[in-house]
């Protein structure tokens, strides 16, 4: 519809048509071929990932993640948040500005009604023996004013607002992508250091008791002072980890009230866990030819592009010749009873040509501005195309070696966690020393806190290849057409 538009506005106007750049001749995303599947770990979110090239990308994306929770943060921001409420109202705006902009396709009609009292002197009209006299003049017509679009640059104008349009329109998909992408990233983050905060508290727990065990020895003259301050260290330190915790914590949920619309004192935001977060196993991968008409960024930036040529047809047309047909039909009267009599009809009507022969370099001036306006949103436009295969390579990439990371951290957490554990149990027959079990809690609580983290990761990198992908905005709108035709 918008091509068909564009083609129906431009028909016999000046400037250059619009054609819609080549899609890049790319068929990989990274340097070297994406493997099919991911690796896998022995640890919740360690299950394998396998990459579906052109597969459906669902525009209800984070569903996958099979947690109502989730779910209902983002149908709670989507049902009225401030950044979609604007992203709506300035797509209204455009498509007002365009509708405003049609009256220039037809003539212009106005009515008019006057009265004035009036004094003329004879040298007003040539005669300064005339007498000045006083009276009054009542005048009742109808105006009509048709400027003919001779060159199209009127055309090219509306050709230009109906890509603002568009602008707009691909703008509110960007908005809806951007929010729904930071509520899951945020999400999980709050997970992560409510896992964090839990994993924490409990290597605080279990340092307390070992300390306990350390202070008995020490009364019974088995161990050394340096011992007992070393472990009263150790639980200090990990004790200290809590607080930043806590605050990062807090200050994700206010973040996570807020992307959802509500104020942080009115959210009741629930407790997110990452065990009831479910690992999507099935990623689609779009093809690098779809990426470009998927991407909001990047149908945006050519919707600029639209814009700026059809602006060039604009400055062009300036140069040519202007027509304008005018008329005037209506009644004077120096009475107002008499205003609406045969005798007093008034009426003309004429053209006006206008053809520009000098402006100092003014119309040409403009025309090579618009042009170099084009070439600027041909680069940009370039660029963000470089910048989303980028982003869809890095995507891919993480989400390899986000897989390989938790692998290694559960085979360090399960490592570290065996060696802390045969060193407590070596402690007790006295073939160990205190030192020995420091290290070990202290290289076990940073396995740990390592896992959480590389968990966390692969469901965010996840929710990033959706995002990076476009989100599936296009499946959406099918489904409302077909839906909007079942019910017709």
């Amino acid at each position: 519809m918008t091509l068909a538009a564009g083609a129906l506005l431009s028909g016999c106007a000046v400037g250059p048509d619009y054609r819609a750049p080549n899609v890049p001749a790319v068929g990989l995303y990274t340097e070297r071929p994406q493997p099919e599947r991911t690796a896998a770990a022995p640890v919740r979110g360690g299950e394998v990932q396998r990459f579906e090239v052109g597969a459906k990308i669902s525009a209800e994306w984070w569903t996958l993640f099979g947690s109502p929770e989730l779910d209902g943060l983002m149908r709670t921001a989507l049902s009225g948040h401030p950044t979609l409420a604007a992203a709506q109202a300035a797509l209204r705006q455009a498509e007002e500005n365009l509708n405003a902009q049609y009256a220039v396709l037809y003539p212009s009609v106005d009515a008019g009604l006057s009265a004035r009292r009036q004094r003329i002197s004879g040298a007003s009209v040539g005669n300064p023996a005339i007498p000045g006299s006083v009276f009054n003049l009542y005048n009742a017509s109808v105006n009509v004013s048709y400027a003919i679009d001779l060159a199209g640059g009127a055309r090219r104008e509306l050709e230009a607002l109906q890509a603002g349009i568009e602008f707009q329109r691909f703008q509110l998909e960007a908005t809806y992508l951007s929010l729904t992408g930071n509520i899951a990233t945020t999400a999980f983050r709050e997970a992560s250091l409510r896992e964090q905060l839990r994993a924490t508290r409990d290597i605080v727990d279990s340092q307390e008791r070992q300390l306990q065990l350390v202070e008995k020895q020490f009364a019974l003259g088995a161990l050394s002072r340096a011992d007992v301050l070393a472990q009263r260290a150790q639980l200090a330190q990990t004790r200290a980890n809590l607080p930043p915790l806590e605050k990062a914590l807090a200050q994700t949920r206010n973040q996570l009230a807020v992307l959802i619309g509500k104020f942080p004192d009115e959210a009741r935001l629930p407790e997110l866990d990452l065990a009831v977060f479910q690992l999507p196993q099935n990623l689609p991968v779009s093809l690098p030819s779809d990426l470009v008409r998927q991407r909001p960024d990047i149908r945006s930036a050519e919707t600029v592009l639209h814009q700026t040529n059809a602006r060039i047809g604009v400055a062009q047309a300036l140069m040519f010749p202007q027509l304008t047909l005018s008329g005037s039909y209506g009644t004077a009267s120096t009475s107002s009873s008499s205003l609406f009599d045969r005798s007093n009809l008034i009426w003309n009507i004429g053209a006006n040509l206008l053809q520009p022969i000098f402006h100092a370099g003014q119309l040409q001036a403009r025309k090579r501005g618009a042009q170099a306006a084009y070439d600027q949103a041909f680069a940009e436009y370039q660029q963000t195309v470089l910048g989303a295969f980028q982003n869809v390579a890095d995507v891919l990439f993480a989400l390899e070696f986000d897989a390989v990371a938790l692998k290694a951290q559960a085979d360090a957490e399960a490592a570290a966690r065996e060696s802390l554990e045969m060193t407590i149990k070596q402690l007790q027959f006295g073939s160990a020393s205190y030192l020995v079990l420091f290290n070990a809690q202290r290289q076990y609580e940073q396995a740990k806190i390592g896992l959480v983290q590389a968990q966390a990761a692969r469901y965010a990198d996840t929710a990033a290849l959706f995002q990076a992908l476009g989100g599936g905005w296009w499946n959406r709108e099918q489904a409302s057409a077909a839906a909007a035709k079942r019910a017709d």
